[in-house]
Parts: structure tokens; sequence; C-alpha cells
């Protein structure tokens, strides 16, 4: 494939990224339009999100197990015309059972393209730069809460929150058609990205707990914010979405500025987003009351967050013990459990603790992934043997077959 076609399918899984994370979180966004039309409450419909992140983290080993063997082109194409699919049945939904149950597929086709997405997206670039596509990449998924979800929710009350699915459902169409015509069809293992490049089972373990608990402590704050902004910060209602806006943009900056580092250290690209997160974690908690500080810690922790996203996805691609799908699949699950994880912890201690302790909690997560991947690298370097500095990537590539596109 050439680089010039690699890259037009990097651009629609990137697309493909920013629908799955709106359609995931648009329930938020339309939850007083929704819930009235489906006679459901509020709580009902926030169900729609935190079931949809169970669904993920159950079914991603699975899946990617069973669809081990299946083209990447076709089963992309598939993919993407679930979701296109899922979509148009919430479109549709008569009632409340038929949009969850559309939710539930839309989460079985997110799990999937989760797990083989990276690796195909990468798959095509030189070792030296997968860590800058998988940034590239990773945008798509940054964008959709400052773009996509804002979008969604404002036309969901202009036109009605059923137009918003039915947008998303002819973006996934789009996208399947795209992947099909542009993406070779191949056995999985002969992808450039199908292993991984310095091979490491006790690493990438740690890898997947460190990412759950610094996913988690994100989190614990994240889904809380709001409560966090209006009580402690003494913000009003009418500042609130330019606040998220801050954190969001943040994000992608954060996203950017990890591209250029990935590479050459990820080791580094890995702890100082962390570093960043936790700082800012801990500052809030203690500065929280003072509004401009508030925001410039707010704006820290979006491009800690998503920094240390990408640099996750990256370091994956070079630890994988076997297939990268299966490696995805596993921090995709590691990911959501650590969103369900957060959101449950900060549920917990909102009704008694109030909003405040939510950032202490948050950083004491953070800063535990932080101290894991820290040892874990200062380890590495200090054995016996080691050839190389932990913080350098390995310098030739894995091996590779010829991808030739079918016809």
């Amino acid at each position: 494939m050439s680089l010039r076609r690699a890259r037009a399918v990097l651009v629609a899984l990137s697309l493909a990224a920013f629908a799955f994370i709106t359609t995931e979180l648009l329930p938020v966004g339309l939850l007083t339009h929704i819930a009235p039309d489906l006679g459901r409450s509020r709580s009902q419909i926030g169900l729609l999100v935190s079931g949809y992140a169970v669904v993920v983290v159950l079914s991603s080993i699975p899946l990617t197990r069973l669809t081990q063997r299946i083209p990447r082109r076709q089963l992309l194409a598939v993919t993407m015309l679930l979701f296109a699919a899922a979509n148009a049945t919430a479109a549709l939904a008569p009632t409340y059972t038929v949009l969850a149950g559309s939710r539930v597929v839309t989460a079985l086709a997110q799990a999937v393209f989760w797990s083989i997405a990276t690796a195909t997206v990468v798959g095509p670039f030189p070792v030296a730069v997968r860590g800058r596509m998988v940034a590239l990449f990773a945008t798509g998924a940054t964008l959709a809460p400052v773009l996509g979800v804002p979008l969604g929710t404002w036309l969901g009350q202009q036109a009605g929150w059923r137009v918003a699915f039915a947008v998303l459902a002819g973006v996934g169409l789009a996208i399947a058609a795209v992947v099909f015509v542009l993406l070779p069809s191949y056995p999985p293992a002969a992808g450039g990205a199908a292993q991984g490049t310095a091979p490491h089972g006790r690493r990438f373990a740690l890898l997947l707990i460190a990412t759950a608990l610094g996913i988690g402590g994100f989190m614990t704050l994240q889904t809380y914010v709001t409560p966090f902004l209006l009580d402690v910060s003494g913000f009003t209602d009418a500042v609130l979405a330019p606040l998220l806006f801050v954190s969001g943009a943040a994000g992608v900056v954060g996203t950017l500025v990890a591209a250029r580092t990935l590479d050459a250290r990820p080791i580094t690209s890995l702890l100082t987003p962390l570093g960043i997160g936790t700082a800012s974690l801990f500052g809030l908690y203690a500065l929280g009351t003072l509004q401009p500080g508030t925001v410039a810690l707010l704006a820290g922790i979006g491009l800690a967050y998503a920094a240390f996203a990408s640099a996750v996805q990256s370091r994956m691609l070079q630890l994988a013990p076997g297939s990268t799908d299966i490696a995805s699949a596993g921090v995709s699950t590691a990911f959501n459990a650590g969103i369900a994880g957060g959101s449950l912890l900060g549920g917990g201690l909102l009704p008694t603790m109030g909003a405040r302790p939510l950032a202490l909690a948050a950083g004491v997560l953070t800063l535990a992934a932080l101290a894991l991947l820290a040892l874990d690298a200062r380890r590495s370097t200090a054995s016996p043997g080691q050839r190389r500095p932990a913080d350098r990537p390995p310098t030739s590539p894995a091996p590779r077959r010829r991808v030739t596109p079918s016809t």
C-alpha cells in the first residue's frame, strides 16, 4: 500500500474513532430530550453510556479472538456497517428497549474497532514514525468530546435527537465505503504492525495496570467535573460549556505534542503526561476555589489525559507479547475498566464527601500509575544485560511481509 493511500486510510479511521466516541457520549448531551420522548428517567438514559462501557470491557478480548483470522478490510468495513445500522436503529427506536439494544450493538462494534484499528493504521508506516501516526489517529477520538458531542447536541436540540443519530449512521456508511475501497485485503498476520517490535509480557501487563489506574484517576474527577466547577470553584452554569471546551482543546494540544515525542522517547511520553495530570489534580484539590487557577489546572488535566492515551497506544505496539490486535483489545479493556471504575468511585464519594475530595482521590490514582511505570522503567534500565536504555525505541522494524491489495 502506498504512503498516500495509507494516509487516506489513517484519516478515514480517525474519523471513525471520532464517530464512535461521539456516539458513545451523545446521550449525555441529549439526555433531557431522549428521556421525555421515550418516557424514561434521566438516570435510565445515563445508563446508556455506562452500560456501553461495560459492554466494551466484557467483549473486547473475546470478539478480537473470534475475528482474529478475518482480513482487516472486510472486518473494518463490516464493523462500520454495523455502526451505521445500529445508529439508524437508534434514530428510529420506538422504545427505550430498542434504543438500549442498538447501543449494545454499537458497543460491540466499537470493541472490535479499537482492537484492530491502531495496528491497521500504523502498519504501512516505518517503525520510526509509528508513534506519530498513532497520535494523529488519536486526534479523532480527542476531538469527539470537543466538537462531536457539542455538534451532535446542538443538532439534536434543533432538529430532534433522532436526527443526530441518523447523521452518525450516514457517517458510518461513508467510512465503510472508504475502507472497502482503499484498504488492501490481506491476512491479519501479514500487517506491518501485527506483532510488537519489542515484545515483553511483564512490562505489557504493568502497562495495562497503569492504564487502568491512570484512566480511573482522570475519570474519577472528569465524570463529575461539573459539580466540582459549580460547588467548589463557584462558576455559573453559563460558563460551563466554555470551561469544558478549554479542557477539550488542551487535549487536542496534548495529542499533537505527544506526536513529536512518542517515537524518540516512549517512556518519557508516558511519564510526563501522568506527572502533569497528577500535579494538576492535586493542585485542583488545593486551589480549586480560585477560578483563574482552576481554568489552568483544568487545561492541564485535559492535556495530560489525551497525551497519556496516545502514549499508551503507541507503547502497546512496542510491548505487545503476541498479536497487537489482542494487545490492543487488552488496552481497550483497561481503558474502559478505568472509565467505569473512576466513574463508580467518584459517584460513591460525591454524595458523602462532596466534590472537592474527588480531585484528591483522582490524584492518588494517577500518582500510583506514575510510580508503577517509573519503577518499571528504572528496573528495566538497571537490569543486567540491558542492550539499550528503556526510553529508546527499537532500532529495527519487526519482520513484515509485503502486503499486496487483492483484485
